[in-house]
């Protein structure tokens, strides 16, 4: 797959439907995404695969994800809206 139908794809799923989720989703793809690491970035494919509750659970930090991969990417999420 090629970068741009693979960027295309990820921004169509990084498109939740729900306000609380896009606007970290939306900018992180667009932003951080192209400069993380492979690992990284199949962590971040692997987060969109989750429901949508249990996503806002973990960016409103009110619980955390099992997975420490998941766990990481919420991580690094996160620490792009609230820097330390």
């Amino acid at each position: 797959m090629t970068d741009e139908i693979e960027t295309k794809r990820l921004y169509w799923h990084s498109r939740r439907g729900m306000l609380e989720l896009d606007v970290l989703l939306i900018p992180f793809l667009e932003e951080a995404y192209p400069s993380l690491a492979d690992d990284d970035k199949e962590r971040y494919r692997q987060l969109l695969e989750c429901e949508d509750t249990d996503m806002f659970e973990w960016f409103m930090q009110r619980s955390r994800p099992q997975d420490p991969d998941l766990a990481r990417i919420v991580d690094l999420i996160l620490s792009r809206v609230q820097p330390d």
